[in-house]
């Protein structure tokens, strides 16, 4: 066993390769409790794709202690909240709930991790939630033209399937399935239980010790290297009123050290109301309502780009704009005053975001999953007080070359074909 103590925060690595993460606030009267395991869609094969969402819901429907009820009751009952979600590259498990109730939180996650049963009845029952969760992902332009990027962006990798699978998949899953894949990815060395709030280190050790007794055995998965896709033009039909853009490319992880350079051109450009992107389409020339860049990340990789809608008879104006735009960052035409503004924009939002327990408990989950480290806030913020006005050119130049970009058109109507004829 291995601990290190970082300002409020503490790190316990076990012999058996588990993580135990605290940062302890005595100010507050709550907590924020979550079970966080490296494992997501992109951990899947096309075969599998979709399970890992699947589990995700599986380990609420029950354990050898408790009713699906009975899990939902137990915390409920205390004025507490359990939830979790997936991602591509890990899963959660966490609760809420006031610190006195921490203990009660952790068992019932350790039961649902250590002795979820996935009876083949509820794997049906639930593969009918899930089908109906799909279609409402089919009902959202705004999520499904997401989804329909990263399959373009990386196609025949397994970043690019979708977190919630296929149909076909989904119907198809038998216990043995889920058995399998969680055996092999829910290991010790893959789970990290993180908490923050009012809550003692030694406290969540003591309930580890005590309440996770089931050897889940060693994580055996190995990702597979990322080879994005040549640019291009896709369309999807989509019976719709509005039409839906999305202009991107891959760019660097969250790993690397030009991230925050390429975060902060992304919040100059369309973060915001004052942003360029805002301004010029909407405000200036009046031709969308929803214009916004994103830096969706990834360990070793990222997709930047503009998301937007309008009118046919306006995208290619629209995308026009967007690329002018593009071409006076790399040309320099960026102001102190302007990067300083983004740079607060930037640092406000993360430092606001922390008056949220269950953020913090992410910030900390998710810096030792990409980092294997906790970054201290103030390296944090350092990072992003350091970039130049040099620095957001030279990295302009490289992220906004027009040729680089894909588009994505979600419609009724083909433009790419319709605005060629």
């Amino acid at each position: 066993m291995k601990s290190t103590v970082l300002d409020n925060c503490q790190i316990t690595k076990l012999n058996n390769g588990l993580t135990v993460v605290s940062e302890t606030i005595p100010y507050v009267q709550s907590f924020a409790l979550g079970f966080w395991v490296k494992t997501g869609s992109r951990d899947e094969t096309p075969a599998t794709n979709g399970i890992s969402h699947f589990i995700e819901h599986m380990l609420f429907k029950g354990t050898k202690n408790r009713s699906s009820k009975n899990i939902a009751d137990e915390i409920e009952s205390l004025g507490g909240y359990l939830n979790a979600f997936t991602t591509k590259e890990y899963t959660c498990y966490y609760g809420r709930g006031l610190s006195e109730n921490v203990e009660k939180t952790f068992v019932v996650l350790a039961d649902m991790i250590q002795n979820s049963l996935f009876k083949e009845s509820d794997i049906k029952n639930e593969a009918r939630v899930i089908i109906d969760e799909l279609k409402d992902i089919e009902d959202s332009p705004e999520e499904l033209i997401f989804d329909k990027l990263e399959s373009f962006l990386f196609e025949g990798n397994s970043l690019g399937m979708p977190i919630i699978g296929t149909k076909e998949n989904i119907e198809k899953f038998t216990h043995k399935d889920f058995v399998n894949y969680f055996n092999k990815h829910y290991g010790s060395n893959n789970l990290f239980i993180v908490a923050s709030g009012n809550v003692k280190h030694e406290d969540l050790l003591k309930f580890t010790a005590k309440y996770f007794t089931k050897d889940i055995g060693k994580a055996k998965n190995k990702r597979e290297e990322v080879k994005p896709a040549k640019s291009s033009e896709y369309f999807v039909y989509k019976e719709i009123q509005q039409s839906h853009f999305i202009i991107a490319k891959p760019t660097v992880g969250l790993t690397h050290k030009d991230r925050k350079k390429i975060n902060l051109i992304s919040h100059i450009l369309g973060e915001g109301s004052s942003s360029r992107l805002f301004q010029e389409l909407r405000e200036e020339n009046g031709i969308a309502y929803q214009v916004n860049t994103f830096l969706n990340s990834f360990e070793e990789i990222s997709t930047f780009g503009v998301y937007f809608s309008t009118t046919e008879e306006n995208w290619e104006k629209a995308r026009e704009l967007i690329f002018r735009e593009f071409e006076k960052l790399k040309n320099g035409e960026l102001k102190a005053e302007e990067l300083q503004r983004a740079k607060e924009y930037l640092k406000g939002n993360y430092l606001m975001s922390l008056e949220s327990l269950t953020n913090r408990m992410q910030r900390l989950a998710n810096s030792l999953i990409y980092f294997d480290r906790l970054k201290p806030l103030e390296e944090s913020i350092r990072e992003i007080d350091d970039i130049t006005l040099e620095d957001v050119v030279e990295v302009s130049k490289g992220l906004l070359e027009k040729e680089s970009f894909s588009t994505v058109i979600l419609s009724s109507k083909n433009l790419l074909i319709y605005s060629a004829a």
